[in-house]
């Protein structure tokens, strides 16, 4: 047995391939919605989206789902944008895949080469050669750090093939990965790797649901997103007090964030893809005034709180 200190005051413990939390909680907890988003608010708020995300110069794809109601809301939510760091979410359910089948367990070590080492975003560039690290360690870095030379790894490990053969297993029929696509240039390359707003949204809900791969692993990739280190794009958008579980993406004039967010009026899927950007800084804004105007809808007023107690007094 291992353990693993992950944050929010709870650890998490390993037996082999299975996993378990310690003082936390899971995917069973049902949360209760007192005062959930209503009809008109929904259309209001989808109106406003339309027209901010109509006005941004860049090209831009959203797909958004209340898990609670089951409304949806899209926005180019099937055209296919550079899928940037995204693309570690699905290398991250391929990776469980190899475990649920028990060909590895969060304790098989992986060796850092110098082949393996890559720059952009992440510590484990700075980390020694022959170096080993657990895939339970670098499935974290991955997505808590978006590290570029943990994504390699594991790249190297199991095999393109692999990959892309499991991306369709997991029901992805536009995400694809490509040796070009994983290059950090800034210019184009002849392969992209692509994803769609409503694939990686629908990732987002599975993994909710505790649907993608199995619960177990469901419930640990829900947790990792939880710990991504980014505060910009949605996270800078939604109140302090908010939880959210999110993946990040920038690379050649793509800027992306998906993920889960709980509200106290009910939790929902939210991906906001952005390409040909004029900038970063203003693409970044774009998709955080996006998560600013969900804030505004999910948050629950005064005026709201007071009104629906009011009339479950009487």
């Amino acid at each position: 047995m291992a353990l693993l200190l992950v944050g929010g005051g709870f650890w998490l413990y390993y037996e082999g391939a299975r996993l378990k939390f310690l003082f936390a909680p899971t995917i069973e907890d049902v949360k209760t919605v007192e005062s959930p988003i209503r009809e008109e608010e929904w259309n209001v708020m989808v109106q406003e989206l339309g027209e901010v995300s109509a006005s941004y110069r860049g090209r831009v794809g959203i797909y958004l789902k209340d898990l609670h109601t089951g409304k949806t809301w899209e926005y180019n939510a099937d055209k296919p944008f550079p899928s940037a760091s995204l693309i570690k979410v699905p290398i991250m359910a391929a990776v469980f895949e190899k475990i649920r089948l028990g060909a590895i367990t969060l304790d098989t070590q992986i060796t850092l080469t110098r082949r393996g080492r890559v720059g952009g975003s992440g510590s484990l560039k700075w980390v020694r050669e022959g170096t080993s690290l657990s895939v339970m360690e670098i499935i974290y870095k991955m997505i808590t750090e978006s590290d570029n030379t943990a994504t390699k790894m594991l790249i190297d490990h199991f095999g393109m093939d692999y990959l892309a053969a499991a991306f369709e297993r997991l029901g992805l029929e536009q995400t694809n990965i490509t040796p070009e696509g994983m290059s950090l240039t800034s210019n184009r390359v002849a392969r992209e790797n692509l994803t769609t707003a409503r694939e990686m949204g629908g990732l987002m809900e599975r993994i909710y649901e505790g649907d993608l791969v199995n619960r177990e692993a469901s419930e640990f990739m829900l947790d990792v997103l939880k710990h991504t280190k980014s505060r910009s794009r949605l996270r800078k958008g939604l109140p302090l007090g908010w939880e959210i579980g999110h993946k990040t993406g920038l690379l050649r004039k793509s800027c992306h964030d998906v993920g889960i967010v709980f509200s106290p009026r009910g939790d929902f899927v939210i991906a906001v893809l952005t390409s040909n950007v004029p900038d970063y800084t203003s693409a970044k804004n774009f998709i955080a005034k996006v998560a600013r105007l969900t804030y505004k809808y999910y948050k629950i007023d005064s005026d709201y709180a007071g009104g629906a107690a009011a009339g479950r007094a009487g």
